[in-house]
């Protein structure tokens, strides 16, 4: 890593942005992932046994390799990329900027890994696709990584994926590292939540992070792009269907490590619009001096409410149903009954009325196919 100083980031030829002095990631990260992530800071020696894995894990390997088969930025190459990293450490007051290397690749990508030290990669598929603004949205959420810590984990989810598919022959051998990697799944998803919101602090500029979300799930064409109807296919996506479609956004949702685009984008708009985001730019945060202090149970409760309060606002067929049960709506055979065989009518017999399975007043539905693919990712 480089050692950053104010001396290097007098050359950014970027406009005007707010600087976070001293800012914890706790300002940015997302309920789930900040609750994790406090609990395995607090508990004793993990780093030490995490970091004991890097005999085992190719993080030396993957240094070499993008070492000598990658263009490593600098003030010599991609300077403008290098500039927009410089400017990203110091919105964020990371110490020392992470080395961040180009790879050939068409695919649009970029991640940040490493277990001593972080290095940030993106793809040339990337940087050709995104504007100045947006590129810098996505290199703020990348320091964003790395400020949470998240590369760690990061690259013992890509360890362990490889190790999956080496051993999956193995009667059972497959069933507990799976079981690991989908519970990290489960908690990268949330991760990159966090970063996205990280990208919008250094980059402040919320238009730019929906463009860049749109096009890596649109392709370079945005003049047949709408970030509005973008945002619309989210809440179309989340209340649309019945609970067949819920359960089918599941397993679409299973195997990946990054949430779908649309959401992304409405997760992040959303938070955009909230005071935690409005108090983090008037200069009031989380500091890092201070994460010593936090409090894991706390952390924990405040992840619980935000999962109660997504059952109680989500329009997801399934999430509603969730939401009644645990409201006292009762009957939760009859419900899923209804809910699965699209009869909505069943609760107008009233009492002790029996349902014949063909009363209902919700009215036609559209054909649905089941095997049509999730969107694309990112």
């Amino acid at each position: 890593m480089i050692e950053r100083s104010h001396e290097s980031h007098e050359n950014v030829p970027s406009r005007q942005r707010r600087r976070f002095a001293g800012i914890s990631s706790r300002a940015y990260e997302h309920p789930a992932d900040r609750s994790a992530l406090v609990a395995l800071r607090k508990l004793s020696g993990f780093d030490t046994v995490f970091k004991t894995l890097s005999g085992l894990l190719p993080e030396r390997s993957l240094r070499l390799l993008f070492l000598s088969d990658s263009v490593r930025v600098s003030d010599a190459q991609f300077v403008h990329l290098n500039d927009m990293l410089r400017d990203a450490c110091y919105i964020l007051d990371l110490e020392k900027v992470p080395p961040m290397y180009v790879n050939q690749d068409p695919q649009p990508n970029a991640m940040c890994i490493g277990l001593d030290e972080p290095i940030i990669v993106v793809t040339t598929g990337l940087v050709e696709l995104l504007d100045e603004e947006e590129m810098r949205a996505v290199i703020g959420h990348e320091v964003g990584h790395a400020l949470s810590g998240h590369a760690v984990y990061r690259t013992i989810l890509l360890f362990l994926t490889s190790i999956a598919l080496k051993v999956a022959w193995i009667p059972l051998g497959n069933v507990a590292i799976m079981a690991i990697v989908t519970a990290l799944r489960e908690w990268f998803r949330k991760s990159e939540l966090s970063a996205d919101r990280a990208g919008l602090l250094v980059g402040q500029d919320l238009q730019a992070s929906m463009r860049g979300l749109m096009k890596i799930a649109g392709g370079n064409h945005l003049h047949e792009m709408n970030v509005d109807a973008f945002l619309a296919q989210a809440d179309e996506y989340e209340k649309g269907g019945d609970l067949r479609d819920s359960v089918l956004k599941i397993l679409n949702l299973l195997p990946r490590s990054h949430p779908f685009t649309t959401v992304r984008a409405a997760e992040l708009k959303k938070w955009s619009e909230t005071r935690d985001y409005q108090r983090i730019m008037d200069g009031h945060y989380p500091r890092r001096d201070e994460d010593k202090d936090t409090s894991v149970t706390d952390s924990i409760r405040e992840s619980a409410a935000h999962y109660a309060d997504t059952v109680r606002t989500s329009k997801d067929p399934l999430m509603k149903l969730v939401g009644d049960i645990a409201g006292g709506a009762g009957d939760l055979g009859g419900k899923l009954r209804d809910k699965f065989t699209g009869q909505g009518g069943g609760g107008a017999a009233g009492k002790g009325g029996a349902t014949d399975g063909s009363a209902g007043s919700a009215g036609p539905q559209e054909p649905r196919n089941p095997d049509e693919p999730g969107a694309a990712g990112s």
